[in-house]
C-alpha cells in the first residue's frame, strides 16, 4: 500500500529503537516499539480511490464520520456545511472536493480543542482553501484537533486541481469541513461514514 513519505520519517525512530531493543534482549519493549512503527505507517497510508466521473458531483475531501450537515453563512453567502471527524484510525490524506483552481488559501493559528467539538470549527488551528471550478466555488477547511498539531497543504494558489486529487494531510486525528452553494444538494447526513475522493457529499440540483 502507498504510504505518505512523511510516514517513513516518523516510523524510522521507533523502528530502529525497537530493533535495537530486540538485539539487546529487551523483547517486550522492542515489540512495543516495532508495533508503534507499524501503526505509524498504517496511519500514513494513502490508498487509491475510484473518483466519480459524472458532472455536478462534489466528493468528500476526507475519510471519517459526518458530524453534521447544516445551513449557515460563509463570507456573507448562504452555504451548506458538512463537518467530518477523522479519528486516528482514518486515512488522513485530504483530497479536492471538485475540479478547479485554488483561488484562496488562508492559514489560521488557533487552539487545539477536540476536533469533534463545535468550538473546533472556529477556534482551532486550521487551513482554509477555496476552489473555483465546475461553475461553483467550494471552500474546505483542514482543522487540527487535540492530537493533530500539524497541517500540510501540498497545492498552491492558482493551481488547477482535479476532482479527488490529493491536496494535503493532517496529523493525527482532526476535522475537515466543506462549504458549498445552494445549487448543490447534500447526499449525506450525520453519522454517515465517508471516504475521501470517492464518497459523494453533494450533487448539483
Amino acid at each position: 500500500m502507498r504510504i505518505v513519505r512523511t510516514g517513513y520519517f516518523f516510523a524510522a525512530a521507533p523502528a530502529l529503537a525497537g530493533a535495537l531493543a530486540v538485539v539487546l534482549g529487551w523483547q517486550i519493549a522492542g515489540a512495543a516499539l516495532l508495533a508503534l512503527a507499524v501503526f505509524i505507517l498504517f496511519f500514513f497510508r494513502d490508498p487509491e480511490r475510484a473518483i466519480p466521473a459524472e458532472p455536478g458531483v462534489l466528493v468528500s475531501p476526507a475519510d471519517g464520520r459526518v458530524l453534521g450537515v447544516e445551513e449557515t453563512e460563509l463570507e456573507g453567502r448562504a452555504v451548506t456545511r458538512v463537518s467530518i471527524f477523522l479519528s486516528i484510525f482514518d486515512v488522513h490524506v485530504n483530497r479536492a472536493p471538485i475540479a478547479g483552481r485554488v483561488s484562496a488559501v488562508r492559514y489560521q493559528r488557533g487552539r487545539f480543542h477536540v476536533a469533534s467539538q463545535p468550538a473546533a470549527s472556529e477556534e482551532n488551528e486550521m487551513n482554509e482553501v477555496a476552489v473555483e471550478g465546475e461553475g461553483t466555488r467550494v471552500v474546505f477547511r483542514q482543522i487540527a484537533g487535540l492530537i493533530a498539531r500539524r497541517i500540510e497543504f501540498w497545492s498552491r494558489m492558482g493551481e488547477e486541481l482535479a476532482r479527488g486529487q490529493r491536496v494535503g494531510l493532517i496529523r493525527f486525528g482532526s476535522r475537515v469541513e466543506v462549504f458549498f452553494e445552494p445549487a448543490y444538494r447534500a447526499q449525506v447526513s450525520a453519522g454517515a461514514r465517508v471516504h475521501g475522493g470517492s464518497s459523494v457529499l453533494a450533487v448539483r440540483k
